[in-house]
């Protein structure tokens, strides 16, 4: 962090005051939008277009956090169940426009289906202003270009080890990334034997060469209409396969790159999409962390 490696302390916040950094990410591919209009349903995560909403009315604890990577520092934002036991954590990697009010909206829906969430903020390094803004999408783009697999594989590990280790954690961690975010859950699942579960929202897969060292299962969720991504699934699906590993993996008819996050976009087929993708993202994070 530029100007801020001394920064090692948690900083607190509630939902609400940081909902107000407006602004829900510009995509992080080509889902446009249709004016359809997606419910506001509490089973799945906010949209980009409401996330700001969803996260000003949230009743969980939240909190920004530094977690120490090295002689540095990143920023998590963390967001806590309301439940009497320990929890899994999962980890949620961002698009590639940086972490986005939308993304921390993701983790507080994983807190609301029993786990901690957390949402690092894996351009933290490359700042030298306010450490807890969100990234403009073309300074987002521009800055996520200059990482690399080495450091933000060791910004995960740090984060995962944080979160893991909190008194609140039982131990565990999964991880569920979107569109560069969900190439990098990938690859996280390539790089820690730890990890339980890999969940990978339209992403690339790691090269061939490197299945081999997956441990985790992981679960691949893409759009019929992203083909740039989906044209890898077919040959993805026989590696893991060929290397004895686990990949479960769905194509939703008609949906965009970013179904997700742009709810509204493609006719109704994001949204359509949404609400099979997310009750499959949270059955397979429970199947393989526990509940």
């Amino acid at each position: 962090m530029r100007g801020a490696h001394l920064v090692t302390v948690a900083v607190l916040v509630s939902g609400s005051l940081m909902a107000s950094q407006l602004g829900s990410g510009s995509p992080g591919g080509s889902a446009g939008m249709s004016g359809v209009t997606a419910d506001q349903d509490s089973t799945l995560p906010a949209s980009g277009a409401t996330a700001a909403q969803r996260l000003a009315s949230s009743p969980r604890h939240a909190e920004w956090v530094a977690v120490k990577v090295g002689a540095d520092s990143i920023m998590a934002w963390v967001v806590y169940p309301e439940r009497p036991d320990k929890a899994p954590v999962v980890l949620v990697i961002h698009e590639n426009t940086g972490l986005t009010t939308w993304a921390r909206a993701v983790a507080d829906q994983l807190a609301a289906e029993g786990f901690i969430g957390m949402a690092p903020d894996l351009l933290t390094m490359r700042r030298s202003d306010d450490l807890t803004s969100e990234w403009s999408a073309d300074s987002g783009r521009a800055a996520i270009r200059t990482l690399t697999d080495d450091e933000v594989q060791r910004s995960l590990d740090a984060v995962a080890r944080y979160g893991t280790t909190l008194p609140a954690a039982n131990g565990v961690y999964g991880v569920v990334g979107f569109c560069w975010g969900g190439a990098r859950s990938f690859l996280h699942a390539v790089h820690a034997p730890s990890l339980k579960a890999s969940v990978v929202y339209y992403g690339s897969p790691p090269p061939t060469e490197q299945i081999g060292s997956i441990q985790a299962s992981v679960l691949g969720l893409y759009g019929g209409s992203d083909a740039r991504i989906t044209a890898t699934v077919p040959a993805t699906d026989t590696a893991m396969k060929a290397a004895g590993k686990a990949y479960q993996h769905h194509v939703y008819e008609g949906a965009g790159h970013g179904f997700l996050r742009a709810q509204e976009g493609q006719d109704g087929a994001n949204l359509k999409a949404s609400q099979a993708a997310w009750p499959a993202t949270v059955a397979f994070l429970r199947a393989r962390l526990g509940r």
